[in-house]
């Protein structure tokens, strides 16, 4: 079994290299095997997974889909050069990631270049989706991937989002929850109650982090 990550205090080695994502502007469109565009995020529905079958026996029709969801803020701020998150929902605080290697990072920083954020892991959640829908209309960035377990770091894209609307990610959708363009935010959370996580750490799995591009996309 997996041991539990410490995300508020991840070991990163030093000389990692870092992995570029692209990014795009978020429409319908290209953002349909990730997730939907959300613009009532009370009433938006979250899908559920329905519990897997253990053997050759189905799951009867109406059970293992009844667990609900869980909603509330997940609030995100900058120190200097680190992106903290919490998420008030399931009651979890993290250390996202950083705009300068984290080796040099640091919290005092008065003047940052936060034109990109480095992240050192990702998760998937299996039995539901996750929504986040900006309270103020922040912009923000969503590096995402859909490869299911063998995703590489080559896999990821990164969703300019205008604060206009939201996003409900699919079932399985690989992130690492969202970065907003502005020092401090707060968002609607809305995700399946069980929570489980399927987790990579891209120091120890592939000695690289991401490099979110935190701008708005050329020719947008």
């Amino acid at each position: 079994m997996r041991t539990s990550f410490d995300y508020m205090n991840p070991a990163i080695p030093p000389g990692l290299k870092h992995v570029d994502v692209p990014l795009v502007r978020a429409t319908p469109e290209n953002f349909k095997d990730y997730g939907t565009i959300v613009t009532e995020p009370r009433s938006h529905p979250v899908e559920i997974v329905t519990w897997p079958a253990q053997g050759w026996r189905a799951i009867d029709e109406g059970t293992g889909n009844e667990g609900g969801y869980m909603d509330g803020t997940f609030r995100f701020w900058w120190q200097g050069d680190i992106l903290y998150g919490e998420n008030e929902a399931v009651n979890d605080r993290y250390i996202l990631g950083w705009s300068t290697d984290p080796v040099r990072a640091s919290s005092q920083n008065s003047n940052p270049d936060r034109s990109q954020l480095l992240i050192w892991h990702a998760n998937y959640h299996p039995d539901g989706g996750q929504l986040f829908y900006p309270n103020d209309g922040t912009p923000f960035v969503a590096a995402l991937a859909n490869t299911g377990d063998d995703m590489k770091p080559e896999d990821w894209l990164a969703f300019y989002c205008d604060g206009s609307f939201g996003i409900c990610l699919h079932p399985g959708i690989w992130h690492e929850a969202i970065a907003p363009l502005s020092d401090e935010a707060r968002f609607y959370d809305k995700q399946g109650a069980v929570h489980a996580r399927v987790s990579a750490d891209f120091p120890r799995e592939f000695g690289c982090l991401l490099s979110v591009p935190l701008t708005v996309p050329e020719n947008s």
